[in-house]
């Protein structure tokens, strides 16, 4: 008679034999599915989509060539271009049959389970039948001179170059890391400690391999097949290829990208990938735009960047009209890329409100005054070394706040052009003498001289100095010293006010009307950029000789948010 326990351990066989089998079974579905059809299937992935991809591109440039299957739902949801061209109106499309792929596998392990091995994509446009099929490729041969750079021209599809039985030759990719095969479980334990010790020694083989980089493709060293590639990327959520430690080089390529998705009507979504870029050089990017900001200008209202648009934009109101030349084209053509308008006028706008603030604080330090004990005002009778205090201030402060007055009379000898028909010229004798084409030309030159702006006085240093809270920035110890050394001409014997005693309180006096005007230049002295005033030379602004107290407010952007 045999008991249920020894049917039961009968029935389950050895403990070893059970685990040992159920092991090799395990063992040989892993090896099957990562050996078997679908590690031959072709690539649907950037940038070939070979089992669902519908629009081929082919970009060509200086004998280089890069080729791309996208699709034309991406492509027109990011890009207007292709909205526009893949349109019943502009398209040139094939219609191109599907076959089911050789190396497809009909079903694997038992027939009730009948798992496909065909990609879905596949599935689903085997199902939905025939699919269209569009072409690009830079149009050189309309490509003049003058243009900046070709476009891409629809054409019409030739051949199944891309059909899913025939895939299309793999672009350069660095070699794909094969999985390591499975080891016995005492080789993976000790390997797995040794794994263990090293990230605990923070060792660089701690590193996964996916962190390890890629080879990039050297195709992509052609700049135009570069900008190419990195609007693809962009379009398919990867991030562009742009360089990370050079910022001048990272401006130069991501300027050009900027002018490609303008093209292309594709700023939206590049704009954002640019302006995330670039902020990763923090502080290093805000001293590249103290340096060119109407570069930065155009670049921040391209890429709708409102940092990099906001920074440049108080540097070039603060140096206004000096950057307009190179915001505004002077060719009449058009050539050349020009801001908006509304660019322009917001900065007229901001250039207006930093000269009001500027005349009311020039009039409040005009008007500033010492009183007396008593509460006077001071004045050579009640305290006349506090007269001279206010009458030294005044006078410096108009000195460094108001054009030079330059004469009327000139040498009008002097500016003509040699060579000219005597018009203007002066005889020995002082008279003009005019030849027989007349005045008329002197008339115009005394004009032309006569209406000639009076040169422009850089405020903004002078205000920075004002505010600086080093003393001895402007009106010094030694000027003082001078000053009260000085005696009327004509008039050698009179007393001079200069003692030592008089100079300590000159120089009270002197540091009293710097402590009040140091508060009255706040409002044009404060700091409105990312940039640290801190990191210039003179820790004070005074570097940059200009006002940086214009912000560029949520409701001055001119772009919609």
């Amino acid at each position: 008679m045999v008991s249920r326990a020894e049917v039961a351990e009968r029935s389950q066989g050895p403990a070893s034999v059970a685990s040992r089998t159920s092991r090799s079974r395990h063992h040989h579905h892993r090896g099957r599915s990562h050996q078997g059809g679908l590690a031959q299937a072709p690539l649907n992935e950037f940038p070939f989509f070979t089992q669902s991809g519908d629009v081929e591109i082919v970009i060509a440039c200086d004998g280089q060539e890069k080729k791309y299957l996208l699709h034309r739902f991406t492509l027109a949801q990011f890009s207007g271009f292709f909205e526009a061209s893949n349109g019943e109106d502009w398209s040139r499309t094939q219609v191109v049959p599907h076959t089911r792929p050789d190396h497809a596998l009909s079903a694997i392990g038992e027939e009730s389970l009948q798992v496909s091995a065909t990609p879905a994509a596949a599935q689903s446009t085997l199902i939905n039948g025939p699919r269209r099929r569009w072409r690009y490729e830079l149009d050189w041969e309309s490509f003049e001179d003058n243009d900046d750079e070709p476009t891409l021209a629809q054409k019409t599809p030739e051949g199944a170059l891309f059909s899913p039985s025939q895939p299309p030759p793999p672009p350069y990719q660095a070699e794909p890391q094969r999985r390591p095969r499975p080891q016995p479980a005492h080789t993976s334990f000790f390997r797995s400690m040794a794994n263990l010790a090293l990230s605990h020694h923070g060792g660089p083989a701690s590193q996964s391999t996916a962190q390890f980089p890629v080879t990039p493709d050297p195709v992509l060293t052609n700049p135009l097949l570069r900008d190419y590639d990195n609007l693809f990327r962009i379009f398919y959520n990867y991030p562009p290829l742009l360089n990370a430690t050079n910022i001048a080089s990272a401006y130069s390529e991501c300027k050009a990208l900027l002018a490609l998705a303008d093209l292309y009507d594709a700023l939206p979504v590049v704009g954002s990938r640019i302006d995330h870029h670039l902020l990763r050089f923090s502080s290093r990017l805000f001293k590249q735009i103290a340096k060119y900001p109407p570069s930065y200008l155009k670049l921040g209202y391209l890429a709708r960047s409102r940092t990099i648009f906001s920074e440049a934009l108080t540097h070039v109101v603060g140096q206004w009209p000096a950057a307009l030349p190179y915001i505004r084209s002077p060719d009449p053509s058009g050539g050349g890329y020009e801001v908006p308008q509304s660019v322009i006028d917001l900065i007229e706008d901001k250039v207006d409100e930093l000269e009001e603030l500027k005349l009311r604080v020039e009039t409040k330090l005009f008007r500033l005054t010492l009183t007396t004990s008593r509460g006077e005002r001071v004045n050579p009778v009640n305290d006349y070394l506090g007269w001279l205090a206010m009458s030294l201030w005044r006078q410096w402060l108009a000195e460094n706040t108001t054009p030079e007055v330059k004469g009327i009379l000139k040498n009008l000898s002097s500016s003509s052009r040699p060579g000219s028909a005597n018009t203007g010229s002066h005889t020995q004798s002082g008279r003009p003498s005019f030849g027989a084409a007349g005045g008329a030309g002197g008339g115009q030159t005394a004009t032309a001289m006569a209406i000639q702006p009076p040169p422009t006085v850089n405020t903004g240093r002078i205000f920075r100095m004002i505010g600086s809270t080093n003393q001895e920035a402007f009106l010094p110890r030694d000027e003082l010293k001078r000053f009260l050394k000085l005696q009327p001409p004509g008039h050698p014997s009179s007393s001079a006010v200069y003692t030592r005693d008089n100079l300590r309180r000159f120089e009270r006096k002197i540091d009293e009307i710097k402590n009040v005007a140091q508060d009255l230049v706040k409002p044009l002295t404060r700091n409105c950029l990312e940039l640290d005033l801190r990191s210039l030379s003179d820790g004070q602004g005074g570097g940059l000789g200009y006002l940086t107290c214009m912000k560029c407010e949520e409701g001055d952007i001119p772009w919609e948010i």
